[in-house]
């Protein structure tokens, strides 16, 4: 959350009093952080893009991010969760009983994360079949979370998501990401993990945490290929 009134302004090429319009009209996603208002590089885009607003190439170079370390498969998950027994009878009823269980900041606001990851819903699908879905919105939309997690849950009923293979979903992967990058990060590590037939396993048995936690560990470990032996020398 670094960017300033004038960031802003520069980025969405708008005067400063403009952007203050739109905060007083509470149109922006604006946040008040120790008195002044401060912004999230991707919602601005986000934001921008749904109204049309021609913006600044600056603003897709999120360098804010590139200092910062993306957490693996495993810290995502044990950061959002596991949960069970999850209730819903739709797509709409079940993502709002995901944000309820999802371990968020205070300051989130949830009812507009629901809000986002529906109409994500309406725009495509995000079930990619066997069961699975995995919900986030199109431009990932940032909330004011320190680092990127993935919350997993497990339907108490099987919902329809639309997905192509016509499998309802049981089984849901819920990313919030504070930088586009750590969000496409986060997103091609757990791709990777379920392409992995025993994760994938453990998902379709419900298995219990402390299964889930070691085989996602067991496929971070793959994810960095072992360095090859020096070749010996005369003298070994």
């Amino acid at each position: 959350m670094r960017l300033t009134v004038r960031d802003a302004a520069k980025l969405l090429a708008v005067s400063e009093k403009t952007v203050y319009r739109w905060i007083n009209q509470r149109t922006v996603p604006a946040y008040l952080i120790n008195g002044q208002y401060r912004f999230n590089r991707a919602e601005l885009l986000e934001w921008a893009t749904s109204r049309r607003i021609r913006v600044s190439v600056d603003i897709l170079e999120e360098p804010e991010s590139s200092y910062t370390a993306c957490p693996g498969l495993v810290e995502a998950l044990e950061a959002g969760g596991v949960f069970y027994r999850v209730e819903g009878h739709d797509r709409e009823t079940a993502l709002r009983a995901v944000v309820g269980v999802m371990r968020l900041p205070d300051e989130v606001d949830r009812a507009f994360l629901l809000r986002v990851l529906v109409a994500r819903e309406m725009l495509g699908s995000t079930a990619i079949g066997d069961g699975i879905a995995i919900p986030h919105v199109r431009n990932p939309i940032v909330l004011h979370v320190p680092r990127p997690t993935i919350t997993l849950c497990f339907l108490e009923r099987p919902v329809d998501f639309g997905a192509l293979d016509g499998q309802p979903v049981r089984t849901l992967f819920t990313l919030i990401s504070p930088t586009i990058r750590a969000h496409l990060h986060a997103m091609s590590q757990l791709a990777f993990a379920l392409r992995d037939t025993a994760f994938k396993d453990a998902l379709r048995r419900e298995a219990c945490r402390e299964e889930v936690f070691r085989e996602a560990r067991r496929v971070e470990a793959s994810f960095v290929e072992p360095a090859p032996a020096s070749p010996a020398t005369e003298s070994e």
